[in-house]
């Protein structure tokens, strides 16, 4: 089984804002082929790292593949995709990962979620299930978090509330939906979470 590790050219990479700014650890989490990858490299301003691994058949015992979303998936990731984003008219800089989200990886998400400051966790309405364990993972460790509801093209459509009860979210926790694809639409989940976690870290030092 090869890792590979993918690098891809960037066209025009932002450097780091000059003089004083904030450094954000971020996590964007969910679980098998729900768009991490994507929001990451949508979102970064300079070139993604990705370790992504073959799928072979020792996942069948352990990752469910059989909805229709993930037949014919190939490979996952197991370590981290990586990005890095400065927010416009901020000097506050958000380093991205993404992580896996399977319980068998705890010990290597532990260590990517130490100095986070929150997760942003992606749903798919077809399989709201497949992301309680990463949120389990994310409540035990205590980080705040944003639910976003990744908008796929043959995703049923639902209303926020309903979404927010059947994921049974804390009235605080901020719920959106996201076209992984779309940087805007990144950006706006990010905010909200970016925002949140703040808040949450200001209540807590108080």
């Amino acid at each position: 089984m090869d890792s590979t590790l993918s690098l891809p050219p960037s066209p025009s990479p932002v450097y780091l804002p000059e003089g004083e700014h904030r450094r954000i650890k971020i996590l964007v989490a969910g679980p098998l082929g729900i768009g991490k990858t994507t929001v990451v490299k949508s979102l970064s301003q300079i070139p993604t790292l990705h370790t992504d691994e073959v799928m072979t058949n020792a996942a069948v015992a352990t990752d469910d593949l059989s909805h229709d979303v993930l037949r014919d998936k190939t490979t996952t990731t197991v370590a981290i995709d990586f990005g890095r984003l400065t927010l416009p008219g901020d000097k506050i800089v958000l380093y991205l990962y993404g992580t896996p989200g399977q319980r068998r990886f705890l010990p290597l998400w532990e260590g990517i979620a130490f100095g986070a400051l929150g997760a942003l966790v992606l749903v798919d309405t077809r399989r709201l299930k497949d992301s309680w364990e990463v949120m389990e993972l994310i409540e035990e460790r205590g980080l705040p978090y944003a639910v976003a509801v990744n908008v796929f093209p043959d995703s049923p459509k639902y209303d926020l509330a309903l979404i927010r009860s059947k994921l049974d979210l804390a009235p605080e926790t901020p719920l959106v939906t996201c076209d992984a694809r779309e940087k805007n639409s990144g950006l706006h989940a990010l905010a909200q979470l970016t925002a949140h976690s703040i808040s949450v870290a200001g209540v807590k030092a108080s």
